[in-house]
């Protein structure tokens, strides 16, 4: 993948092209300074990421995107939430492990 000049920009619109994959439409998804958690979803449709996140690895991007996108549809971490994770994110588990224990990945307390 080419590095880019915008990389705000890009993360911005791989989270719309997740959007239009998950058929879910968020109200605004911005990408700004969070000190404790990597993303967060309002419950007015609000996507919020962690500018920081851009220093991850893009799979982990991915997974806190979805992970973001799907509260759109899922207020909860319920089964359905975790087989649509697993659906487009295979292996997400691992990555909340590691979150989770603080190692491999950032250790920002939440999604």
């Amino acid at each position: 993948m080419k590095s880019s000049l915008y990389p705000v920009q890009d993360l911005h619109r791989r989270a719309l092209a997740w959007a239009l994959k998950l058929k879910v439409n968020p109200r605004v998804v911005r990408v700004q300074t969070m000190r404790h958690k990597w993303g967060s979803c309002s419950s007015v449709g609000t996507v919020t990421l962690a500018s920081d996140l851009l220093d991850q690895d893009v799979r982990f991007q991915d997974y806190v995107i979805v992970h973001e996108l799907l509260h759109l549809r899922y207020a909860t971490h319920g089964r359905v939430f975790r087989a649509l994770m697993s659906a487009h994110v295979p292996g997400w588990q691992v990555m909340e492990a590691q979150r989770m224990r603080g190692g491999g990945m950032a250790t920002k307390m939440n999604l």
